[in-house]
């Protein structure tokens, strides 16, 4: 059992991520002052304050409990003692010299040197995002829960009657919404779940609504998030076409069939490149595609393959996710932290980002989350000139989201630094039953007619 002891600080937080690094969770005895980790090895360490560290406090103790476990264990990450969401954000304090995440926070040269490289660009968009209205429509549902997946997500075949009352609950807050909104928003991002599991007369139904009540225009991004190609259909790309919609994702996971069936994806690689074509003949001239490395199932091989071959459709957007342990995925821990063992993660993900560079794509923003191997990121990259706004503005500390739909999380950003945040019901039927109390918490939190 491994035991932390805090002297002369509270960072009890810090110092657990940086524990759960190493070794999985631990808990926090703060009677005691000390965190204790039952997977970790026989050892106590005492971590203190020092007033003289070049880090800021929470920093300096992180570090140096990096270092006694780096010690201990005899093992690294390539992020060194970072553990925050936002590396870029950490780049941009060090002014993009990547010898400061390296000496100051040991990260590993290249992880460095991409967070400086992606947090450029990243700070260029976030800049066009701020000072206009940001909006995501959220849809949590899907035809089918992925294994790795937790989300609230409802079963579309058993549940249509839900579907269709739930078209009608995100219509009335966004038609609530309307008046307050008098200038095309910046971004407008239809998200889930997977919105393309609506039939196609609710479909066309609520995409009417949001391009309508939300202001869409020519220079907003209009971001569908189409997901999984078994819901793509001819009739849904027309009525993303006729509403403005300019950007969809189709996105894949992997491109490889036999995991496609054992992570329960209900489609093939196949179907993904058909619906690819078929979004292409529609006139859809900026795509995305998610693949992600560490699945259960892959070997680090299957994975780069999956680059190659959706690189390989020319999308304009390529987005390299790294699985991660969600709370409620029928994937445990162990099965998602065990990717080493079915080669080497890490040097594949490396080799797919030196590829798509190649290729002539470029990162433009990046996030972390727990319980990823060897605490690896996710990147977006893009051709130049096709990055996603939306993306960018929703982790920023700088650009106001509005959120609609059942658990849609708002974000309002001042001038001063401070972001607060107000967020819908997160009970689909709850969300049904008060769409119109949403809509009116979210006037009064924006003062919407600020952006008139």
């Amino acid at each position: 059992m491994l035991k932390v002891i805090l002297e002369g600080h509270d960072n009890f937080y810090g110092l657990a991520d940086i524990v759960r690094l190493f070794y999985g969770p631990c808990r926090e005895d703060r009677e005691n002052g000390c965190l204790v980790c039952d997977q970790g090895p026989d050892e106590t360490i005492v971590i203190n304050a020092d007033p003289s560290a070049e880090l800021p406090l929470n920093r300096q103790v992180k570090r140096d409990l990096y270092v006694r476990l780096k010690d201990l264990s005899g093992m690294s990450f390539p992020w060194g003692c970072l553990t925050g969401i936002r590396p870029t954000a950490v780049a941009r304090e060090e002014d993009y010299d990547y010898r400061g995440l390296v000496s100051k926070y040991l990260v590993r040269e290249d992880k460095a040197k991409l967070a400086c490289q992606t947090g450029k660009l990243e700070s260029r968009i976030e800049q066009e995002a701020s000072g206009r209205l940001n909006i995501y429509a959220g849809v949590p549902f899907c035809p089918g829960r992925c294994e790795y997946c937790s989300f609230i997500a409802q079963d579309a075949i058993r549940h249509m009657g839900k579907l269709h009352e739930y078209a009608g609950a995100l219509c009335l807050e966004a038609d609530m919404l309307a008046p307050f909104i008098k200038e095309a928003p910046g971004t407008i991002y239809m998200g889930g779940g997977t919105p393309t599991v609506f039939d196609e007369d609710d479909f066309g139904r609520v995409i009417e609504c949001l391009s309508r009540s939300f202001r869409a225009g020519p220079q907003t991004e209009f971001t569908v998030e189409a997901g999984r190609p078994d819901t793509i259909t001819e009739g849904k790309l027309d009525a993303m076409r006729s509403c403005g919609v300019n950007r969809i994702c189709i996105n894949p996971q992997t491109m490889n069939d036999a995991t496609l069936r054992r992570i329960n994806r209900g489609h093939t690689s196949a179907d993904i490149i058909s619906a690819y074509e078929l979004a292409r003949r529609k006139g859809f001239d900026v795509i995305n595609m998610d693949i992600i490395a560490g699945l259960k199932y892959e070997t680090a091989k299957d994975f780069t393959d999956s680059v190659r071959t959706a690189a390989g459709l020319d999308p304009e957007n390529i987005t390299i996710h790294t699985l991660y342990k969600k709370r409620r995925a029928g994937m445990s821990r162990e099965d998602v932290l065990n990717a080493g063992g079915r080669g080497d993660i890490d040097k594949a993900v490396s080799e797919a980002y030196e590829y798509l560079n190649a290729l002539g794509y470029v990162p433009y923003y990046m996030y972390r989350q727990k319980d990823t191997e060897l605490g690896l990121e996710n990147v977006g990259f893009c051709k130049p000139g096709t990055y996603n706004r939306y993306n960018v503005a929703m982790m920023s500390y700088t650009a106001d989201v509005l959120s609609a739909g059942a658990g849609g999380m708002s974000k309002r950003a001042f001038r001063d630094g401070r972001y607060e945040r107000c967020g819908n019901v997160k009970d689909i039927s709850a969300y049904i039953k008060q769409a119109r109390e949403c809509a009116e918490k979210k006037i009064a939190f924006f003062e919407l007619g600020s952006y008139s």
